[in-house]
């Protein structure tokens, strides 16, 4: 398994985790930073993450494990980023390493809150990045078919044609294939999206709206993020690959979704702020849609799923009165 690169994962949750286990079928070592010590020490000693994908083992020996993310970024050329974008300015806060001349792979899905960029946006600006050294891994792909190695696909998107090979090579093995794409900021856009379009699914299955619904509302959703994404990042795309429509598919209707979970626990009566502590784990979609529904707004585009999202979750509006508005705009 010889490599040129030095990879290394930074964060500690199921897709990271996920990940971690794909590199290792590519890499001798791979780098992995985490928060939790405790985690890190379990790992060492039983070779699995207590607290995700735990039925995942791992090979101690193969993995460089610090909680020190200093220590790991200056060992290691190629980082691939999998922290929930509402934490990530809190992961780096003690970076002081330089990243201009390391490759960075954003595997996040989310808006980074207080700034209202994307992960490659924000990573672009606040670390002085080339976009030619960022890349962005997208959908559709769920951790937890990952752990079962059940066949799945990624899209490795990234303007400089080299590094998308690169992280094609690192990510393909028996049970992923992976396609390239130079799409970064329309695949990160998407990714965000369908997280949005994930709550709006599952508000609407709580309420009792059935599969022929379901099947309306995301015909209307993957237009929404044609429009939208031609709107912010004008490019040669085809809405209908698996980088775009199948990421939103799989997000939309899988019992793995997170999001899906979320909208369907808001529209149960839930609160957000008892969903969250109840899921344990971050809807990203929560986050995002503030965002997107701005952007929106500034670029004039009809987003009417995006905005009932909006206002079930920010605004504490009906979700049962919310979904029938909306469901006299769809056709």
């Amino acid at each position: 398994m010889e490599n040129s690169h030095k990879i290394a994962m930074i964060g500690g949750g199921s897709w990271a985790t996920a990940l971690v286990k794909i590199l290792c079928e590519n890499n001798d070592k791979v780098g992995w930073w985490m928060r939790n010590e405790e985690a890190i020490q379990h790992i060492r000693l039983y070779g699995n993450n207590p607290n995700y994908l735990s039925s995942v083992d791992f090979d101690p020996d193969q993995l460089t494990l610090s909680s020190d993310i200093n220590a790991i970024v200056r060992e290691h050329d190629v980082l691939v980023f999998a922290v929930p974008s509402a934490f990530l300015k809190k992961a780096l806060e003690t970076l002081s390493e330089p990243l201009n001349d390391k490759i960075i792979v954003s595997a996040i899905k989310g808006i980074v809150p207080g700034e209202n960029q994307i992960v490659g946006e924000y990573l672009h600006e606040r670390f002085d990045l080339t976009y030619d050294n960022i890349a962005v891994v997208t959908g559709p792909c769920h951790a937890e078919e990952v752990a079962l190695e059940r066949l799945s696909y990624l899209t490795a998107a990234s303007e400089n044609k080299s590094v998308a090979k690169m992280l094609k090579n690192q990510l393909s093995c028996k049970y992923i294939k992976v396609t390239t794409s130079d799409d970064i900021i329309g695949s990160e856009y998407a990714a965000v999206m369908k997280n949005i379009i994930a709550i709006a699914a599952g508000i609407c299955h709580a309420l009792g709206y059935g599969d022929n619904f379901q099947a309306v509302l995301v015909v209307n959703a993957i237009k929404e993020m044609k429009r939208f994404i031609k709107n912010v990042y004008p490019n040669k795309r085809d809405i209908t690959d698996s980088a775009y429509l199948g990421d939103l598919l799989v997000t939309a209707y899988s019992q793995f979704s997170r999001n899906r979970t979320f909208g369907n626990m808001v529209g149960k009566g839930y609160s957000v702020r008892s969903a969250m502590l109840e899921m344990n784990m971050v809807a990203e979609g929560y986050y995002a849609v503030d965002c997107i529904k701005k952007m929106g707004k500034l670029h004039d585009v009809s987003m009417p799923i995006c905005n009932m999202v909006y206002k079930v979750v920010y605004e504490g509006k009906s979700p049962r009165k919310q979904v029938a508005k909306l469901a006299d705009k769809l056709k």
